[in-house]
């Protein structure tokens, strides 16, 4: 609740907070000033500024993450009143509005904690580099202008490129489980990369990575690698894992037709599958 102190109003912030990866989580309550049009990322920089929690402890700061400030690149993701979101679009006044007058911030559930609201993302990552999200060059010389696309394949696939890999289809999804694969004692970065990334392929590998495929499948020069991406979206962890829960396109900040790409991506592994049957 926003309280009064000297005429100024403040409010309260609860944060879990956690001290390294493995470590256990704890609720860390702080009282921040108001200001207008105030978000959630100048209550960090606030709390960072001032870092004693409500009853007067000095604690470090809290450690989040954020680049562009504007919904952009999605590295500011975290769980903002029980609900998934980017910090930097998420406004105070509103947010008090939601929740009888506190914030709670929490980090993703479905990523490794690194610490505080720093989690490790390399499992949504490594999604995308099993779906092969990429259009292939032969260099990065000028090799003039591209294939032409219809003026209908560019609205179809605009949508789709305003992806920024925030998490938030991820956290929402129950398909996608917590994946949390500890270093032994020893390990190369080399070889722990391996034995992570085979695991994470075992598992499902979300809305964002088959909406990626579905793009540059759609692609005139990226459509070369299309059979590669649909036995990848047929292998384990690919689209038969979704249980068409539509939690990804509920969540999406740029409205992303994440349903509708599973759906293509859905008849496409089909019709790839008739096609080598009868290529037999």
């Amino acid at each position: 609740m926003i309280s009064s102190d000297s005429g100024s109003k403040y409010f309260e912030v609860r944060v879990l907070r956690q001290d390294k990866p493995g470590g256990a989580s704890y609720w860390e309550r702080h009282r921040v000033a108001h200001e207008p049009d105030m978000n959630v990322i100048s209550v960090l920089q606030r709390i960072a500024a001032n870092p004693t929690t409500i009853d007067g402890r000095e604690v470090t700061p809290v450690a989040w993450n954020c680049n562009c400030l504007e919904e952009v690149c999605g590295s500011c993701t975290m769980v903002i009143n029980g609900k998934v979101r980017q910090a930097c679009s998420a406004l105070v006044d509103n947010l008090l509005d939601d929740k009888a007058g506190e914030i709670e911030l929490e980090p993703m559930s479905k990523f490794p904690v690194l610490r505080d609201l720093c989690v490790d993302r390399a499992r949504m990552f490594r999604g995308l580099e099993k779906a092969k999200a990429w259009v292939p060059v032969d260099g990065y010389y000028d090799m003039g202008p591209g294939p032409a696309q219809s003026r209908a394949a560019q609205e179809t696939a605009y949508p789709l490129s305003q992806c920024m890999s925030c998490g938030c289809c991820l956290e929402a999804c129950p398909q996608y489980t917590q994946i949390d694969i500890p270093r032994q004692e020893g390990e190369s970065d080399e070889d722990y990369n391996t034995r992570r990334n085979a695991e994470y392929d075992k598992n499902f590998m979300g809305a964002q990575a088959i909406s990626q495929a579905v793009l540059f499948n759609s692609h005139p020069t990226g459509g070369m690698l299309s059979d590669e991406r649909i036995e990848a979206m047929k292998a384990p962890g690919g689209i038969a894992v979704c249980g068409n829960a539509q939690n990804c396109v509920a969540v999406c900040p740029k409205e992303i037709p994440l349903t509708t790409s599973i759906a293509k991506a859905g008849r496409a592994a089909t019709a790839h599958t008739f096609k080598k049957w009868f290529d037999k």
